[in-house]
């Protein structure tokens, strides 16, 4: 079963695959059906530079929002890093907690 990643953000191909140690593993993208002569033949989706691809939270990329499915590139270095960081401004955000603070008069109305 495919593992939803607690954040991941869409990026065009032609933004990451500016890093210069980009590789795609196009194994992993998913089937797509073309018209060949006569026959339909299955084969594995040809990626676009306005294509998007999902940022996971671990730094590896891949063609849809799970972390664990059709992983396009998987080569997390410190280079790709700071590339994510510094070149495509890639954070993953810190939610605060938010306490809910309830008036005198609400809380006698609730007795």
């Amino acid at each position: 079963m495919a593992t939803m990643g607690k954040y991941c953000k869409a990026y065009l191909v032609k933004t990451l695959c500016q890093f210069d140690q980009w590789q795609e593993n196009l194994e992993k993208t998913t089937i797509a059906k073309e018209q060949v002569d006569v026959k339909e033949v299955e084969a594995n989706r040809v990626l676009n530079d306005d294509d998007f691809l999902y940022l996971q939270g671990n730094y590896v990329v891949t063609e849809g929002i799970f972390k664990d499915e059709n992983i396009i590139f998987n080569n997390v270095t410190s280079e790709w890093k700071e590339f994510c960081h510094k070149t495509v401004g890639f954070e993953i955000p810190v939610y605060e907690t938010v306490q809910m603070q309830t008036s005198e008069s609400q809380n006698k109305s609730n007795f």
